[in-house]
């Protein structure tokens, strides 16, 4: 990799996903990394799999869509995760998550601190924080990161407030859903209007930014300065899974790089677009053909 491009590290878990259209690679943490890598970053990934045929089935697959697979640690005991996807009503995935994985038991390294001090970004969820060792692993990095992007993310039954609540206290930036805002505002706000809510986590946490994601209603960028709403993409949904994850490595990929955060917000709106009407949250593409 050429020196001047901009690093960033993704943390957590990667899966395999069964879904109704089949058998997936998966996880929010290596959707982000490939999506960033794709559009110009140099995105790590560190997780964990189990030692076993779907392990390195993961490993075979993340190298083959050009994502490092050194930080990638191999487990004697845990197995693989695999999940299970449901698509219901307006084309939402839900999914039974099985526990312990091998994502659950992601180690401290020694080499983990320069690493991470000398990305640029560093981007965790909090569904990797369900078990002690990963959430010590992660609260450890969390230290030597300069500028740490909390993508939310909740699955139940794996997440509670006083979790969230540290998390959100490490994090620079949050990325989130219509639902979990509405979560955060109860847990941690005496108000119900997303403004509000949004003021009083960016003061209580010390946010920079909020961004909040609403599906095909576009969503909601907040920082100290502006409010600024952005539409989703008109396309024909072919899947949702991993638009979520495409739109923050998009936005990223132009924060990154110095874009005003409309420029930034289109542009994400435009890949998460184009990754619905994929099959999949890792489609195949080439960032100068998309023709944004």
């Amino acid at each position: 990799m050429q020196n001047h491009l901009k690093k960033a590290f993704c943390f957590g878990e990667i899966l395999w996903d069964n879904l109704p259209s089949g058998r997936l690679a998966g996880g929010a943490p290596m959707n982000v990394a490939y999506h960033l890598r794709k559009l110009g970053v140099d995105a790590s990934l560190i997780s964990r799999v189990g030692d076993d045929e779907a392990g390195r089935e993961l490993i075979n697959f993340i190298v083959s869509i050009k994502i490092p697979s050194e930080n990638i640690q191999v487990d004697a005991e845990q197995s693989t995760s695999e999940v299970i996807g449901e698509l219901k009503e307006n084309n939402e995935m839900v999914y039974t998550i099985t526990y312990p994985t091998a994502w659950d038991y992601i180690a401290w390294q020694s080499d983990f601190k320069a690493k991470i001090a000398d990305a640029d970004v560093f981007i965790f969820g909090s569904l990797s924080a369900r078990n002690e060792v990963s959430r010590t692993t992660l609260l450890q990095l969390l230290e030597h990161a300069r500028f740490k992007v909390f993508d939310v993310n909740l699955r139940a039954p794996y997440y509670n407030r006083d979790t969230i609540a540290t998390f959100l206290s490490k994090a620079d930036f949050v990325k989130l859903n219509e639902n979990e805002i509405v979560i955060l505002g109860n847990w941690f706000t005496e108000h119900r209007d997303e403004q509000n809510v949004v003021t009083a986590l960016m003061e209580k946490f010390r946010l920079s930014a909020i961004l909040i994601t609403k599906g095909a209603d576009g969503g909601t960028y907040y920082d100290a300065d502006q409010r600024i709403d952005y539409h989703a993409e008109k396309v024909a949904v072919v899947d949702t899974v991993g638009s979520g994850d495409s739109f923050l490595a998009a936005f990223l990929s132009k924060k990154l790089a110095g874009e005003k955060i409309a420029d930034c917000l289109n542009f994400a709106a435009k890949v998460a677009g184009f990754v619905t009407s994929q099959k999949g949250a890792c489609p195949s593409y080439n960032a100068a053909s998309l023709m944004f």
